[in-house]
């Protein structure tokens, strides 16, 4: 599986690397860093990708115009200024580059650290003013301090490493990272609310997602230590502003380090001008190296993406990555082809219809993620007008209301080693059951409403399915196919059960009436696989 990218508009500041990168593997690149939102939602039609850092905003119109669009690439980390909700309906892939900012972040939150501890930035200014407030500017040090890191992913991991250097005792809080994982790198995992009245510090290191927005408020604040010192370095908003000017004015909090900010740049927000905030202009990720490294870096995970190698840095298409290897692709063909067959059967996908996957044997323990959304592909692609991917049938299908479920269970049934099954349902109207494997690379039909077919049949070309009392109509079915001007390449039928067989007929090419042929037989559908 590979993705044609035929050209990239870079619309932010990135290093030189990136536009060689790409140029140098047979992609056209337009360079301009000008363009206001108008522009950009009249240019972006032409690119099938995109590259910002933060300062292109990617919302939901710019996406909306965006036709040919296939990837949304961020040079370093937060995608806050990317609708991914909008980029995943419209089967756009987000990716971002998660490794390469980590130790400029992590250096720039230790220096605001320290410097707020020793008042750097007040003594600089005093001086610049001609004062000498030497003992206006008493500072503290910050070894035997403790120091409470609210997320603990790679940025969170070197700060903690760097001020255990420093002497601080590090504690910390992360719904993900598992206790184990953050002791091996001297951190003592532990509730928020542990936390709050423990920390002398505290930092945060998490994206800016409902559940952390405001973070610390005013109720968390209370809680904390009189003085506690807060660093934020991640995203504006983790942090309200308004609360924390407040528990600076008390004195309930002792000290502020800000990188980052909710409104930016902000020129109104009297936080800056505190005297006891230590504030820089959202430099965590401004060295050299690192604007370096996330250049090459992006451009490289869109090359990769271009030869089919890997997905890495896309943060909306787990599926979508899964799939990109040699050994699962053909399961996804698959699963996008029992789908695409249920759908047809079924006649008709609403919010009611119900689909069940059910993956067999152990090499298919984990592939419910890429399964699944391949078979909702197959599912809703009649509904859809735009054409769908593993990105996006997944959020169709939510937005939809459909209802899926997925399960797997060790042992294939019948000395299978792997087998799929996908059953469509219209409550209160008809239910499909189709089963498939792979075989020599081919996605096989096994079983259709438990009818076997031997041999099986490829789910391949464009194919007349349709179930008669015996297979006796053949002759007017492939007389049928004839008049209209189509040829038979191949036909399979499946054991007679309770009374009924299923067939399917390779035509080509396809047929443009299916009229003539309903009259001889049931359930008539046409697919293309």
């Amino acid at each position: 599986m590979s993705f044609n990218l035929r050209n990239v508009l870079i619309s932010d500041e990135v290093d030189d690397k990136c536009v060689d990168i790409l140029r140098s593997n047979g992609i056209e690149v337009v360079k301009n860093t000008k363009l206001s939102k108008e522009q950009l939602i009249s240019e972006i039609p032409k690119y099938d990708g995109l590259i910002v850092r933060s300062a292109t905003k990617a919302t939901a119109d710019v996406i909306a115009a965006a036709t040919n669009l296939k990837i949304i690439g961020r040079a370093g980390t937060g995608v806050d200024n990317i609708d991914c909700d909008a980029a995943t309906k419209k089967g756009i892939i987000v990716m971002n580059t998660p490794g390469g900012n980590t130790l400029s972040a992590a250096e720039h939150t230790c220096a605001l650290l320290m410097a707020m501890s020793r008042n750097i930035a007040q003594g600089t200014e005093s001086l610049h003013q001609g004062r000498w407030d030497r003992k206006k500017l008493m500072g503290n040090e910050v070894n035997g301090k403790t120091l409470a890191i609210l997320g603990l992913g790679r940025i969170g991991k070197e700060v903690a490493t760097r001020m255990q250097a420093f002497g601080m005792t590090t504690i910390g809080f992360d719904p993900i990272t598992p206790p184990e994982v953050a002791a091996s790198f001297g951190v003592k995992s532990m509730s928020l609310d542990e936390i709050w009245p423990l920390a002398d510090y505290i930092t945060v290191h998490t994206p800016l997602i409902p559940q952390t927005k405001n973070l610390l408020n005013d109720t968390t604040l209370s809680k904390c230590k009189k003085g506690v010192k807060v660093i934020n370095c991640a995203r504006g908003g983790i942090i309200d502003e308004d609360a924390l000017l407040r528990a600076l004015e008390s004195g309930q909090c002792g000290g502020a380090a800000l990188d980052v900010f909710v409104q930016e740049p902000p020129t109104e927000s009297p936080i800056i001008k505190h005297p006891k905030v230590t504030c820089t202009p959202h430099l965590g990720a401004s060295t050299l190296e690192a604007q370096s490294r996330v250049a090459e870096d992006i451009a490289k995970q869109f090359v990769d993406m271009v030869k089919g190698k890997e997905l890495f840095g896309a943060i909306n298409a787990a599926a979508l990555a899964n799939a990109l290897s040699p050994n699962t692709r053909p399961w996804v063909r698959l699963g996008t082809a029992l789908g695409q067959l249920g759908s047809a059967l079924l006649g008709q996908i609403s919010n009611d219809t119900q689909v069940k996957l059910v993956t067999y044997g152990s090499g298919l323990e984990n592939a419910a993620s890429y399964l699944g959304a391949a078979v909702l592909v197959g599912v809703l692609r009649p509904k859809s007008q735009n054409g769908l991917n593993l990105v996006s049938a997944p959020a169709v299908a939510k937005e939809m209301g459909l209802k899926v479920s997925t399960e797997h269970q060790a042992s294939a049934p019948d000395g299978l080693s792997e087998l799929v099954t996908v059953t469509v349902q219209q409550p209160g109207g008809a239910t499909y059951t189709l089963s498939g494997l792979v075989g020599a690379g081919v996605p096989l039909l096994v079983t259709l409403n438990n009818a076997n077919f031997s041999p099986r049949v490829a789910l391949e070309g464009t194919n007349l399915v349709y179930s008669s009392a015996s297979t006796s109509v053949l002759g007017t079915v492939v007389g049928a196919v004839t008049a209209a001007g189509s040829t038979v390449t191949s036909f399979s039928s499946s054991a007679s059960l309770d009374n009924q067989t299923w067939s399917l007929m390779q035509v080509a090419p396809p047929l443009g009436s299916l009229d003539t042929i309903k009259s001889s037989v049931k359930c008539v559908q046409q697919v293309a696989f």
